[in-house]
């Protein structure tokens, strides 16, 4: 029952062209002490499918993706990803632009194992035209409306940060958002946890904190304790993102050779990365942006 592992243990369930979901929202709560080790790992032809920010971006930038399905790429404080932009301008991934709502109507439909949702959404847009494969029904009633049938997207894996989960995978989302980490959860096949903190067991006494658990332990293959793993990104309340880290990110995307530069700032391990940015003390010294 003890499902703890490390970082590299819980990128060996990972594998090269899988199709995974990653969780948190633009600059905020993103599993990038995971996103590094995949980096680390080599992992290569993944379809990433995400509410995006420097995730989608990094992973780009490091060959791993072949294809990017989400409804946004962003660093919230920079509007556009910069190395998900100059992929996307070299034609060097898949991809697929879905509004926001749609996205999370194929991950509810990957969850309750249907092929599609309907909606309205994108009828009468350039969303169909740039998204030739979406497809529309007609409603079976006598009102015989055309509906967008956007399609179920399953995962093969999740990867979430948490503020805090224990041995057995249960987790706590103290921050006030889930965003939709538990669509991506159920919608996935496996999950992987990163949390600030790791318990031997969460017994909350009180139902406002049992309501901060957004999914099920049996979701969850691997917990991996990584605090201020979720740097440069936010994970309130515990730090708010670092905007000098985040600059010096999008500034290394303005020559192909300055990512290697920024590669190296990765480390060999998730230790050598934190000790070059300042440790942990620094990351919690981060003050929360209110947005």
């Amino acid at each position: 029952m003890d499902k703890t592992t490390s970082l590299e243990g819980a990128v060996g369930h990972l594998r090269n062209g899988m199709t995974i979901g990653i969780g948190g929202w633009g600059a905020r709560r993103k599993p990038m002490a995971l996103v590094r080790a995949i980096i680390r790992a080599g992992l290569k032809d993944l379809t990433i499918v995400a509410y995006g920010g420097p995730d989608v971006g990094m992973l780009c930038a490091a060959g791993c993706v072949r294809k990017v399905v989400f409804g946004f790429v962003t660093l919230d404080v920079v509007a556009l990803e910069p190395y998900f932009r100059k992929a996307r301008e070299q034609g060097g991934i898949d991809v697929m632009e879905l509004d926001e709502g749609m996205l999370q109507l194929g991950l509810r439909a990957a969850a309750m194992q249907v092929p599609f949702l309907p909606t309205r959404v994108g009828l009468g847009t350039a969303l169909m035209d740039i998204n030739p494969d979406l497809k529309t029904v007609v409603s079976p009633y006598a009102d015989e409306e055309v509906l967008v049938a956007m399609p179920a997207l399953p995962l093969d894996a999740a990867l979430v940060h948490v503020n805090r989960a224990d041995k057995l995978g249960n987790t706590r989302i103290e921050g006030g958002d889930p965003y939709f980490d538990e669509q991506l959860v159920r919608a996935a096949a496996f999950t992987i946890v990163t949390a600030e903190r790791v318990e031997s067991r969460i017994e909350d006494q009180t139902l406002a904190a049992a309501r901060n658990s957004y999914f099920e332990r049996s979701f969850v293959r691997a917990v991996v304790e990584t605090p201020a793993g979720a740097h440069p990104t936010s994970c309130a309340p515990e730090y708010g993102w670092d905007s000098d880290a985040i600059q010096s990110y999008v500034a290394s995307a303005k020559t192909d050779e300055a990512f290697l530069s920024y590669r190296a700032q990765l480390g060999a391990d998730e230790n050598e990365y934190m000790h070059g940015i300042g440790g942990e003390a620094h990351v919690r010294s981060l003050q929360l942006h209110a947005l």
